[in-house]
């Protein structure tokens, strides 16, 4: 695609950036195919390719964003299945997120919608704010009905309905070391998922030591920064990276690390790009693209390590990809491999690509089309009659889990119990007489 940036704009690391990707795009459209908002809207402006025209003219052209252009961008998932789709290499992920931040610099939103985005934003990234949220959660569930006639309320029903009717307690997290390790990893501790489900690290931490390697949680490190990043909040996005960064490289330079190992594919995705996130920032790139080149998903690492022979019991897996792990960081069929090698018979849904609508805070902030790929993706899983479902995202198996009667589960926690560990809480009820 052809370009008409200034050399005063290209001066800027983001603009020249964004630039380069948008002249790889050659206009074929393949994307459309797989972009779930095309799929489900089939308006041009809500494919990949029409957005990079709307962002292109609004970059290009130093335009004040347009609440027509904003509505588009702010359909987006960042899936990134367009990306698995281009034949041409177009980074779609770094220029939508540039975008993103153009209009959060540029754009007034509405007061209703700047105040929901400022509450997400203090909350979500702070287990003690979220926990403290989810609870209050409960108490405001019976008045969803009054606020679901609101327009601008839809996205507190949608928070209501997403949230837990029952929190787990508190869990622990404590570095764990084994006779002769292997090796050291860190584990990112994480911000929603031990809240929520804190039987996935607790399944983590058994699996590496038990395939050989001492597990540590570094202090000082918080939130990836993946939900405020792609929420257009660059400078608060660039802030957690940084103190990540520096949390793992005193581990680093302390006792060495093999890897870190992320649970969360969403978080993994955005930890893979601290090095391009802070690669302008002199005190930090080297250093950011370290701990990228480190990170790795828990199925990615599980791939390569020498696991114990498993028992799958005869259980039939559906098997859920998160966009963030298929898409963001290419891992594809190490979940599926380590899940058959233990026993469990895998199955996967059609329409496999396609996002679940969960996707960060899209699941609260576009509740609507959020809603109907929630359903579309519960129907193709429900289909494949399994026993349970498998995913390697926090936000994935929250979205799907209140859609299905069927658990749904960490790939983890399925390795761990064929393994040798506990049954996983969510299946407690339904197999451990069965299938103990």
């Amino acid at each position: 695609m052809q370009t008409q940036f200034s050399p005063t704009q290209l001066a800027d690391p983001a603009m020249a950036s964004s630039e380069g990707v948008i002249r790889k795009c050659v206009h074929c459209g393949f994307c459309t195919a797989t972009c779930p908002t095309y799929v489900l809207l089939g308006d041009e402006l809500d494919s990949p390719r029409g957005r990079i025209y709307l962002i292109k003219d609004m970059l290009e052209n130093d335009r004040k964003p347009s609440a027509e252009v904003v509505k588009h961008v702010d359909r987006c998932l960042s899936c990134l299945s367009c990306m698995t789709t281009c034949p041409s290499g177009v980074n779609y992920m770094h220029l939508v997120d540039h975008a993103r931040a153009y209009i959060h610099d540029h754009y007034d939103r509405p007061w209703h919608e700047r105040l929901l985005r400022n509450i997400l934003a203090w909350v979500l990234p702070d287990p003690g704010r979220f926990r403290l949220a989810l609870t209050a959660a409960k108490l405001a569930r019976p008045v969803a009905p009054l606020f679901a006639r609101v327009t601008m309320l839809k996205p507190l029903v949608a928070m209501l309905a997403l949230a837990p009717r029952n929190l787990p307690k508190r869990a622990r997290q404590r570095s764990s070391s084994v006779p002769g390790a292997k090796g050291r990893v860190a584990l990112l501790q994480g911000c929603a998922e031990p809240v929520l489900r804190p039987e996935f690290q607790a399944a983590t931490v058994r699996l590496l030591n038990r395939s050989g390697y001492d597990v540590v949680f570094a202090n000082g490190e918080g939130c990836c920064g993946s939900l405020v990043h792609h929420m257009g909040r660059e400078d608060e996005g660039r802030a957690a990276a940084r103190r990540n960064v520096d949390a793992w490289t005193r581990e680093i330079e302390a006792g060495g690390l093999t890897a870190i190992i992320v649970t969360t594919s969403g978080c993994g995705t955005t930890i893979k790009d601290y090095g391009f996130m802070l690669r302008d920032e002199e005190a930090y790139a080297e250093k950011a693209a370290r701990v990228s080149a480190l990170a790795q998903d828990i199925s990615e690492f599980l791939a390569e390590a020498d696991l114990p022979t498993g028992d799958g019991r005869g259980l039939t897996v559906a098997y859920h990809s998160a966009c963030s792990l298929q898409h963001g960081q290419k891992v594809t069929d190490a979940p599926k491999r380590l899940l058959g090698g233990a026993g469990y018979v895998v199955r996967t849904p059609v329409e496999a690509h396609l996002c679940c609508g969960s996707a960060g805070t899209y699941n609260i902030l576009q509740p609507e089309i959020a809603g109907q790929l929630g359903d579309r993706k519960a129907a193709n899983l429900a289909r494949l009659d399994a026993d349970v479902i498998a995913t390697g995202n926090i936000g994935c198996a929250m979205q799907i889990g209140s859609r299905i009667g069927v658990p749904v589960v960490h790939t983890v926690e399925l390795l761990d119990w064929a393994t040798g560990g506990p049954v996983p809480p969510q299946l407690a009820g339904r197999f451990a007489n069965n299938h103990g």
